[in-house]
């Protein structure tokens, strides 16, 4: 067979494969040309998918509160008792005697009365010590006076400023002991219970040094 005879044979298959080719390429470009499914989030897919910061769990140490960052406990101040009232002294105190109760028996009785002359309160408490003196001393004359088992103390006394408290002085008159060596006394001292201060009230009496004879008796502070 010669070559003129076998060319027209393969033309009709070479078209064919020309064909096929064009049908593949074809399918090549509408695949290129369809759109793709992307798989990476877009920048809106992002902000709907994505958690939010109010939403996404916190780590352990933003969940945590420092303890710098807590509130300090407070409790209240322990409520501390109201404090007592001091003793009163004499520095605190003005005196005075009161002789109108009249005597019986060569005896005079007088109320010893105390008032409290300063800004705050203080507490009487018992008997005061008494003694007859001169004028502007504290050195007294003959015997001291003594207590009166009669007149008991009743319990403290608490005297706001203002306030007063009297004793009862009962003073024999010198005249009744014929051994009384006589003197003239011009005050009585007053010592405030408790206290190692004490004021001067001027009043003249008859003393006697003889420290044998007690002229005073003084009773308790009342109310």
């Amino acid at each position: 067979m010669n070559t003129a005879q076998r060319t027209p044979a393969k033309l009709p298959r070479l078209g064919q494969m020309f064909a096929l080719a064009a049908i593949v390429g074809l399918g090549a470009s509408l695949a290129a040309c369809s759109p793709q499914e992307s798989t990476a989030p877009t920048a809106g897919a992002s902000s709907t998918t994505a958690p939010s910061s109010s939403s996404s769990p916190q780590s352990p140490t933003s969940a945590v509160t420092t303890p710098s960052a807590l509130p300090t406990p407070t409790s209240a101040a322990p409520t501390q008792p109201a404090k007592a009232p001091a003793l009163c002294t004499a520095a605190s105190l003005k005196g005075a005697l009161d002789d109108s109760g009249g005597g019986a028996a060569g005896s005079i009785f007088m109320k010893l009365i105390v008032t409290n002359s300063s800004k705050t309160s203080c507490i009487l408490d018992g008997y005061p010590g008494v003694s007859m003196v001169p004028a502007g001393t504290i050195d007294y004359i003959g015997a001291p006076a003594e207590r009166d088992p009669a007149a008991p103390s009743n319990g403290p006394i608490t005297l706001a400023p203002g306030q007063s408290s009297a004793a009862v002085l009962r003073y024999t008159q010198a005249g009744n002991y014929q051994n009384c060596q006589r003197v003239q006394a011009e005050a009585i001292l007053v010592y405030p219970p408790s206290a190692t201060d004490s004021l001067e009230i001027p009043h003249p009496l008859t003393a006697c040094t003889n420290a044998g004879i007690k002229l005073l008796r003084i009773g308790a502070f009342q109310p």
